[in-house]
């Protein structure tokens, strides 16, 4: 019994100690190619946390930043805006960044991506280690990777931010 009390405190005063956090899955990654002269570009992906956590960030050598937006209706308006508070991934439920809904926004782009490319990603998490991700860039119209449902994983009804 003492031996597992001490255990247990010292679990909770090293942090150092205790179980690294689940990294984050990682599934059909992909871009769309941008025409020559455009300075953003998005690209998509599913995040499913195994015991939850938080997306706060991604980085690209492409672009000089990059960011989580979300697009969504407003009245008959559709409107996009930054999810700055980072975006939740609860555990176990895949969240599905998609065209038409939440999506990382590259911005300031060095150069066009082209159809066949691939773009290095760097994305963030609140507890889980970083993950590197070579995502390929599709056609411009692309609506996903062949056999990927645009709506797939989605969180209807998911509320974020202002």
């Amino acid at each position: 019994m003492f031996r597992s009390t001490v255990l247990a405190v010292l679990a909770f005063a090293c942090p150092a100690l205790a179980e690294p956090p689940a990294p984050v899955e990682v599934r059909d990654a992909w871009a769309r190619a941008t025409p020559s002269g455009a300075s953003t570009g998005a690209a998509y992906v599913t995040l499913t946390s195994p015991s939850g956590d938080m997306l706060t960030g991604a980085s690209s050598p492409v672009a000089a930043w990059v960011s989580v937006h979300e697009m969504r209706m407003d009245g008959a308006i559709m409107r996009m805006r930054a999810v700055e508070a980072g975006l939740p991934l609860p555990a176990g439920r895949p969240v599905t960044l998609r065209p038409g809904g939440y999506h990382f926004m590259l911005e300031r782009l060095t150069g066009p991506l082209p159809q066949g490319g691939i773009v290095d990603l760097r994305l963030t998490f609140r507890n889980a280690p970083p993950v590197d991700l070579k995502v390929p860039v599709l056609a411009a119209g692309a609506a996903g990777p062949v056999g990927v449902a645009a709506d797939h994983g989605a969180m209807p009804g998911m509320k974020h931010g202002k």
